[in-house]
């Protein structure tokens, strides 16, 4: 008995290698009154990321702050998604992510530009490895709605790869400009 339980411990201490930063972006003290008085619960938002293109983000609820986070954190690495990035540090394209009232709008930028995103993105674009982004958030400002916007935005970027493969063509004729096409053919 106690062997499987070192055994589940050691495979656990395995699982947890800091391959994956977590970052936490909210915690929630709601409270319920009873008779004796009121208890206290906690609810946390962490964001989770190995910083070379995958994310995540998850929430947690439990009477203890340390336990919501453990809970949130599990969350989000079961949720993990790929997000395919430029050069590894920008994205593809520009795109818009909605969720609920929460607009986010997320633009590729140079070399040098930094993140330039508000709370919750920032807390996004880090976990994911971006490291020049130009994001504005429209709309609600509630943490929980613009990670998911953000979530939303990010599923739909796509690379070159994966729009040649999608249409049956090669990278280079993707990223090959209209311009020159006509003017090689002139």
């Amino acid at each position: 008995m106690a062997e499987r339980e070192n055994r589940r411990g050691n495979r656990r201490d395995r699982d947890e290698t800091p391959e994956f930063a977590d970052r936490l972006v909210a915690i929630n003290r709601v409270s319920k009154t009873v008779k004796g008085g009121k208890r206290f619960g906690f609810a946390a938002l962490v964001v989770v990321g190995d910083q070379k293109g995958r994310v995540g983000f998850g929430k947690g609820k439990a009477k203890e702050v340390p336990e919501a986070i453990r809970k949130a954190t599990e969350q989000a690495k079961r949720q993990m998604i790929r997000v395919p990035l430029r050069e590894g540090r920008t994205l593809h394209h520009d795109m818009e992510g909605r969720h609920g009232a929460g607009k986010v709008i997320m633009r590729a930028a140079p070399e040098g530009t930094g993140i330039i995103a508000g709370g919750p993105m920032r807390a996004v674009f880090e976990m994911l490895g971006v490291k020049d982004v130009v994001s504005k958030s429209l709309g609600s400002q509630n943490p929980y709605n613009m990670i998911r916007a953000t979530i939303d935005g990010l599923n739909k970027e796509s690379s070159p790869r994966m729009v040649a493969q999608r249409r049956g063509k090669k990278v280079a004729d993707i990223l090959r400009k209209p311009e020159a096409e006509t003017a090689a053919e002139a």
